[in-house]
């Protein structure tokens, strides 16, 4: 089992995500708001100077994110990150999302 976290910045696509999730089987999620760091200092950032700086392109007016906590087997990741990859595209594109997982060494109050 693993532990799939991810942080989605274009929270506007969280319901065709979870749809897309739900085709595939997986129901089990949980979702939290959240704030990322750069977000929150957001106006002490838009008053430095931009020029080759890397906050440039950051929507600095989106405070909020999701964070989506998913414990699932190993088919089933791979099944996620398809998902994921469909509805949200490249994530090496700045502000999408970030995605990772953790092994689960124990679980409980979960269907494996």
């Amino acid at each position: 089992m693993q532990l799939l976290l991810l942080v989605l910045n274009q929270v506007e696509k969280l319901e065709d995500l979870l749809k897309g999730l739900m085709d595939q089987g997986i129901t089990g999620a949980t979702i939290i708001n959240s704030t990322g760091m750069i977000k929150e200092l957001a106006d002490y950032l838009e008053n430095q100077p931009i020029f080759g700086s890397p906050w440039i392109s950051i929507a600095f007016d989106r405070k909020e994110s999701k964070t989506i906590f998913m414990a699932l087997n190993t088919e089933q990741v791979e099944k996620a990150r398809s998902v994921i990859h469909q509805v949200i595209g490249d994530l090496s594109k700045p502000d999408t999302a970030v995605l990772f997982t953790l092994p689960l060494i124990s679980i409980e109050g979960v269907e494996s």
